[in-house]
């Protein structure tokens, strides 16, 4: 379950890298994906705007778009690209 204070932390943390490349990866559907650089543009109380390197376009997500894995975000470190949401390990009972 998505709690507010994912989604504020979630903020706070995209907030901080306004400017910096990411790496967005997303399902269009029937098994076809995309993955494409962009940078982060703006950051809004309900969503963030980024834009595509490649053709020069905005497109803008909401912060439940990746708390929901709709879509996900790796930002460069300036040596690789590292996840903006760290993987969970699975605990098998």
């Amino acid at each position: 379950m998505i709690c507010q204070k994912d989604i504020t932390d979630l903020k706070t943390d995209i907030d901080e890298k306004i400017g910096q490349k990411i790496i967005v990866k997303g399902s269009l559907g029937r098994s076809k994906s995309f993955s494409k650089e962009a940078t982060i543009q703006k950051a809004y109380p309900n969503l963030f705007v980024i834009k595509f390197e490649e053709n020069n376009r905005n497109v803008s997500y909401s912060y439940t778009d990746i708390l929901t894995k709709t879509i996900e975000v790796d930002v460069f470190d300036g040596t690789g690209y590292s996840p903006l949401i760290p993987q969970v390990p699975v605990i098998e009972v």
